[in-house]
């Protein structure tokens, strides 16, 4: 998406859907225009902790539009189950079985760096180090690294036992496989964001506005997350959403849980030591 809107895109497309921690890049390369508040009123319905997040205070840029957890795919042995922690993967004594990693650095990262107490955006040396560690010997027992969909699939066909995954996906598949589950692990993890914006140059930045506006109407919002299985942003889409997404802990954690969530932030220059403990554990 980035390196399409940085090669002219950004006079070409309406909309755009970034995560959270692309924003702050686009920002900084101005890839986005500024949303006309006035063109919105449903901005109105985002649940406080979505309106002005830290990526973009005051939504001047974005408007929240699903979310989703960063957690466990799993399929349990008959009569056991498995303890709800990122030792699954990260110590070996609690191994069930084979299991997949996530490709995406500081997703994969963060979650070794929350395993040892810390949060999922330190950028202490030490710290990465142990992360880094503690991934070189996980990726030595693992099936390997694939995105969230293709991990999933893997516990599906049952060639892994356990993922890392996103909720939605997960949620689907609990959905075609009722002897899997996924959880979010005690330790706590990774918040993601996907977010509505308009490029900077775009065509029909009057229309891309109330697309984004009947997005998060009440009604729209909740037709959306009743289909894909990812959580709404959109406060006053509660009352439509379905009753049983709402009460599954895959989709909506409880309260503790959420305490334990982190967005991921903007580390700037210090991204480098993120890329450089990657390509550590990449190598091995």
């Amino acid at each position: 998406m980035l390196a399409k809107l940085q090669g002219g895109g950004a006079s070409l497309y309406d909309i755009v859907v970034p995560p959270d921690s692309s924003v702050p890049p686009m920002l900084k390369l101005g890839l986005l225009a500024p949303l006309r508040h006035e063109n919105i009123p449903n901005l109105k319905n985002l649940d406080e902790r979505f309106a002005s997040p830290p990526w973009d205070r005051a939504n001047k840029f974005t408007a929240g539009y699903q979310w989703r957890t960063v957690g466990l795919y799993v399929r349990e042995p008959k009569g056991k189950a498995l303890p709800e922690s990122w030792g699954l993967l990260f110590d070996a004594k609690l191994q069930p079985g084979r299991f997949v990693m996530l490709d995406t650095a500081r997703d994969t990262i963060g979650l070794a760096l929350k395993f040892n107490g810390h949060s999922v955006n330190s950028a202490e040396p030490a710290h990465l180090r142990e992360a880094r560690e503690i991934l070189i010997d996980a990726n030595k027992r693992s099936m390997g690294f694939e995105n969230g969909v293709a991990g999933r699939n893997k516990v599906l066909g049952k060639t892994a036992v356990a993922a890392v995954a996103y909720s939605g996906d997960a949620a689907r598949g609990m959905s075609d496989d009722m002897a899997t589950r996924y959880f979010v692990p005690r330790e706590g993890g990774i918040l993601w964001v996907d977010n509505l914006a308009i490029p900077a140059k775009a065509p029909h930045r009057d229309l891309a506005e109330r697309f984004i506006n009947f997005v998060l109407d009440a009604q729209v919002g909740a037709r959306l997350s009743n289909f894909i299985q990812y959580a709404s942003p959109n406060k006053a889409a509660r009352r439509f959403l379905n009753k049983d997404d709402l009460a599954d802990p895959a989709i909506y954690p409880p309260p503790a849980m959420m305490e334990k969530l982190e967005f991921r932030e903007d580390l700037g220059a210090k991204t480098r030591l993120y890329d450089e403990a990657w390509t550590a554990v990449k190598s091995k």
